[in-house]
């Protein structure tokens, strides 16, 4: 009977079978389709190296499903009648959910085994109905992350108000189109140490209620059509991290009341307009990670480079002609884009970086390098593609590190090398593969 169900064959015999014996028909086709062999082979390892299994468009979870006890994630996208059932509590090593379109349901004992163990759930959502509300009794949720329509229209607002309830909360993600960020968050924001917020370009004009979120360590503001860096941003001294990415952000003169955050290490203002980096810069001097690419920077202030702890500095896709002498006193840096400005000449200072392991310096104007590349022993990757060169420098062998896949460069510029040269960098390939 199994191998004749078909959803069209028992709605056309609906009068002999019940709804119960449909969907018990239903679950036992589920049941034969996805055996547990069928299903180990759909584990996949995710890029934090936990096991998860990602289930699209089924009629329900199979039963098989529990018997997975290695499983760590699990995602349910586009299954609209689910029920999670008691047997959930077999998977004793799972940490995560995704619920993507697949408003959930679920039995008592279900809820009481994720309200202990789940850690981490990701919901998509079109109609903010499909939001289960039994995910506000997860007490021990840190990490949540929410996409969808929570424009504040029809008291959508009312529907995450149960954020309250999740105490423990760490990490709240929202991808949305928020004019307003919504009380509820500024409350939960209280014990929160990341926020995220994608807005998807919609503006996000009221951002007074950040200064109350005292305990955040990272902040992301991406894609909310910010004009200027929010004030509200300059009480909040346990930030660490700040990310303006896409935003509309012309000038950063507001850059000078970073400098009381003494705690800030990365600061992201990528993808914005903006055309020149003010002399203030400089008083950030815990910075380590500096992301300014994809603006319209035409020069780069010497104030810049008193932020000795830089490791990561990327200045590509702007408007740069030269690179400062001042680099070299960045003792530290390990990564150094330059790409995709105009750039004709690279100071010897640059070679004064001996921690480089990334030099990006494609889509430039250099027409000839000089040969003391050699003195950058450590160099791992180096971009030089879409330059006017003619040759590379021997002294490339000294770059021990140096493989030919990390050498990014034209065919025929590559062999303009000595065959030794060459040699050495295919045989670094093979020995680190």
């Amino acid at each position: 009977m199994i191998d004749q169900y078909d959803p069209l064959y028992s709605k056309r015999f609906a009068v002999f079978l019940s709804e119960v014996s449909e969907n018990k028909l239903r679950q036992l086709n589920l049941n034969n389709e996805w055996t547990l062999e069928k299903l180990r082979q759909r584990i996949t390892k995710n890029s934090q190296e936990k096991l998860e299994l990602h289930l699209f468009m089924l009629s329900g979870i199979p039963d098989t499903v529990f018997d997975l006890v290695e499983l760590e994630v699990l995602k349910l996208e586009l299954i609209p009648d689910v029920t999670i059932p008691p047997i959930i509590a077999q998977l004793c090593n799972l940490r995560e959910m995704w619920l993507y379109h697949t408003p959930a349901k679920i039995e008592a004992p279900a809820l009481a085994f994720l309200r202990e163990n789940l850690k981490s759930l990701h919901i998509k959502f079109t109609d903010i109905k499909e939001i289960p509300l039994w995910i506000y009794s997860l007490k021990n949720l840190s990490e949540l992350h929410l996409t969808g329509n929570l424009s504040a229209d029809n008291n959508r607002f009312i529907i995450i108000d149960g954020l309250r309830e999740l105490k423990r909360l760490k990490v709240l993600r929202l991808k949305s189109n928020l004019t307003k960020l919504p009380q509820v968050v500024t409350d939960v924001g209280v014990h929160l140490q990341k926020l995220s917020i994608n807005n998807e370009g919609t503006k996000l004009m009221v951002l007074n209620s950040l200064k109350k979120m005292v305990n955040l360590t990272e902040l992301e503001l991406v894609r909310c059509d910010l004009e200027r860096i929010p004030h509200s941003i300059f009480s909040l001294h346990n930030l660490q991290e700040i990310d303006l990415k896409d935003n509309n952000l012309k000038t950063i003169e507001e850059i000078i009341s970073f400098q009381h955050l003494h705690r800030l290490v990365c600061l992201k203002l990528w993808y914005n307009q903006i055309a020149y980096i003010p002399i203030q810069i400089g008083t950030l001097t815990n910075l380590e990670r500096l992301y300014l690419n994809r603006n319209k920077i035409e020069k780069v202030p010497a104030q810049l480079f008193f932020c000795r702890k830089l490791r990561y500095l990327d200045l590509s896709h702007n408007n740069l002609t030269s690179i400062p002498a001042d680099i070299g006193f960045l003792q530290n840096l390990q990564y150094f884009a330059v790409t995709a400005n105009r750039i004709e000449t690279l100071p010897p200072e640059l070679f004064q970086c001996k921690k480089l392991r990334t030099l990006n310096l494609g889509n430039n104007c250099l027409t000839v390098l000089p040969s003391r590349f050699g003195e950058l022993t450590g160099l791992m990757q180096l971009e030089l593609r879409g330059n006017r060169l003619e040759g590379l420098p021997v002294e490339l062998s000294e770059c021990r590190l140096l493989k030919r896949s990390g050498l990014i460069v034209e065919e025929d510029l590559f062999n303009t090398l000595p065959p030794e040269v060459k040699e050495q960098l295919w045989r670094t390939d093979k020995e680190q593969a």
